[in-house]
């Protein structure tokens, strides 16, 4: 069986969940990062990077890793798959979000990983949208991809069929398309931002 990486478009196979499984190998293994490197060949830095989802490892790279890491390819990717299709949207609860350990010698950096979804052939526009009490809005449609990230208050967002009700943290992910729009019925104002990746054609 043969993996190419870069074939790879589903969340479940990006640069972060790669990064994390070759680093929880190595620490099973009782292996520091130099002594990983003396192993496999590959400098720290580069091994950092990789480990830290700041890089995705070449073809090449990958598979001296796996296989110092005494594993096989399939091995290897046989828990990395996704479970379910993209449906049009991803809805995140702030309790969902995972947090990440990027550098191991760093003290007081606390990241969550909230959303890590490839988008091919995209601009990023990124805006603070304030929606006052009672705002309205028709339903619109977007050419490409929206993230949103409520910062303050809470709102209902409709999706197409689908109705989120979004407290403080929660985000969402959809595809732009799907008729949209959040709606502020509390007496206070919502905060949210959003970012949109328009698809070029």
């Amino acid at each position: 069986m043969i993996f190419d990486i870069r074939s790879m478009t589903k969340p479940d196979y990006l640069t972060i969940q790669i990064g994390n499984k070759i680093k929880s190998i190595r620490k099973e293994n009782g292996w520091k990062l130099g002594e990983f490197a003396e192993k496999s060949g590959l400098s720290i830095a580069m091994l950092s990077k990789i480990e830290n989802g700041r890089v995705i490892p070449t073809i090449p790279s990958l598979l001296q890793i796996i296989q110092t890491l005494n594993l096989n390819v399939a091995e290897f990717f046989s828990d990395l798959k996704s479970n379910e299709e993209f449906k049009g949207y991803i809805f995140r609860k702030k309790s969902e979000y995972t947090s990440v350990n990027k550098e191991e010698e760093s003290i007081g950096y606390n990241y969550q990983l909230i959303l890590n979804y490839p988008i091919e052939k995209s601009s990023m526009e990124i805006s603070l949208l304030t929606l006052n009490s009672q705002a309205k809005r028709s339903s619109v449609s977007t050419s490409g991809f929206e993230y949103i990230f409520l910062i303050k208050g809470s709102l209902k967002f409709e999706l197409g069929k689908e109705v989120f009700h979004m407290e403080e943290g929660d985000s969402l992910f959809f595809d732009g398309n799907i008729p949209h729009v959040p709606k502020n019925e509390q007496p206070n104002e919502a905060v949210l931002l959003v970012v949109y990746f328009i698809t070029m054609n």
